[in-house]
């Protein structure tokens, strides 16, 4: 058996030989031989962090507090010696990280073929890999350019030295963005009643919208013989990516790839694939681990894409998100009458409902195709749910029957 010193050795040495090959095969940029290779080197760090995480534990050491004249030699050497096998650890949580998000980005953006056949990524062999055929799909989520720049060796502050100053600057500024907490937002009041009830006094603790007429909503519950008094106000805050791995992976690859608009071109596409996708479809995407499922706050990245908007305001885009999130649930159980509007494309008329844009620019912002998201639309509106989710219809009266027959029916369809 190794030792855990022989180990990390072991793990640094991978990881450098990782760094290469990946290097040589984004140079052919070969799909198939690119996917087959990530998933092989992923199996292989999930035992190599098993193993050692079991070792080395979480807890990572420090010498704060003790002066340099009361050190000894032989804990300062046990002290170092932990403190690289932390390092070799959070290396390799990095890479298995990077290797992730690019299998997950791979598996969003291309579909494989044998022939005729389709077959997934975790049926590529060293047999079929020749036949294979990647073929791009039409939407794209994510960014398939950004492949060439994550972290695959886990360094990612020594990829980065190799960069020049305005990489550097840029890897500071996504960085920064990414790890902002979000500016709170108040969703609701916590709210403590007494009332009574069969002459007795009970007191209970309830949560109401922060928008609701408190007093005309206790009195439809309980009555006239109730007092009440807030407790505390229901708030939201917090990162958008909780996890500093997927932050890093990101911030070096957007920075790489555009050094001048590499946080905006990354705010384009978190907001795209807010809108391109479901709730139920973000759990299992992956594309960037331990991303909110929606968001409920504000978030400064989300500007950056809209900054040539004329009525741009801040907290723009995270507006957007917000309430595209908020119609998701509203359409919960009436989803079956758009059974054949995929989501990207039922993203591309709720943002078409609830902003200025118009269809063109939709589809331009969204990276769909314009004839397909008025079709979509024309579909939203024959289905009557453009009155459930939006107070002002008016946008969406061009899309309206013209003839009087087919008035008739729609109104008989939708009772």
């Amino acid at each position: 058996m190794t030792t855990t010193e022989e180990l990390v050795a072991q793990v640094n040495k991978i990881l450098d030989d990782i760094g290469i090959d990946l290097a040589g095969l984004f140079e052919t940029f070969e799909i198939p031989s690119i996917s087959f290779r990530l998933r092989e080197n992923l199996s292989l760090l999930q035992e190599l962090e098993e193993d050692l995480s079991r070792r080395v534990g979480e807890t990572t050491p420090s010498l704060k507090g003790i002066s340099k004249r009361d050190r000894d030699p032989h804990i300062h050497w046990i002290y170092k010696k932990k403190r690289n096998r932390i390092l070799a650890l959070e290396r390799l949580r990095a890479a298995i990280t990077a290797h992730k998000m690019a299998l997950a980005l791979i598996s969003a953006n291309y579909t494989f073929f044998v022939g005729k056949k389709l077959i997934s990524i975790k049926e590529l062999t060293k047999e079929n890999i020749e036949n294979v055929r990647a073929v791009l799909n039409p939407i794209q989520l994510g960014r398939v350019g950004i492949l060439p720049y994550l972290a695959y060796s886990g360094d990612v502050l020594r990829l980065l030295s190799k960069e020049s100053i305005e990489v550097r600057e840029e890897f500071k500024f996504i960085k920064g963005k990414l790890r902002e907490k979000g500016v709170v937002r108040t969703r609701g009041l916590r709210i403590e009643v007494e009332y009574w009830e069969g002459n007795r006094l009970k007191k209970t603790r309830i949560d109401l919208p922060a928008d609701s007429d408190i007093e005309a909503e206790l009195r439809k519950r309980y009555g006239r013989r109730f007092r009440w008094r807030v407790l505390s106000f229901v708030k939201t805050r917090g990162v958008l990516i909780n996890n500093h791995y997927t932050v890093d992976n990101l911030a070096l690859a957007y920075a790489i790839l555009d050094p001048d608009r590499g946080a905006e071109k990354l705010g384009l596409d978190l907001f795209r694939y807010y809108f391109l996708t479901s709730e139920t479809e973000r759990e299992g995407l992956g594309l960037y681990p331990n991303i909110r499922l929606c968001i409920d706050c504000h978030y400064s990245i989300f500007d950056l894409p809209f900054k040539w908007d004329p009525n741009f305001r801040t907290g723009h885009g995270s507006i957007l998100i917000i309430r595209k999130c908020e119609m998701e649930q509203a359409l919960v159980g009436k989803r079956k009458e758009l059974s054949n509007v995929p989501n990207y494309l039922l993203g591309g008329v709720l943002l078409y409902g609830m902003s200025e844009y118009s269809e063109k620019k939709v589809a331009e912002l969204l990276g769909i195709p314009e004839d397909e998201l008025e079709e979509a639309i024309k579909k939203f509106v024959i289905s009557g749910l453009h009155r459930l989710l939006f107070s002002d219809t008016a946008k969406f009266e061009k899309f309206m029957p013209k003839s009087d027959k087919a008035k008739k029916f729609l109104a008989l369809l939708q009772g």
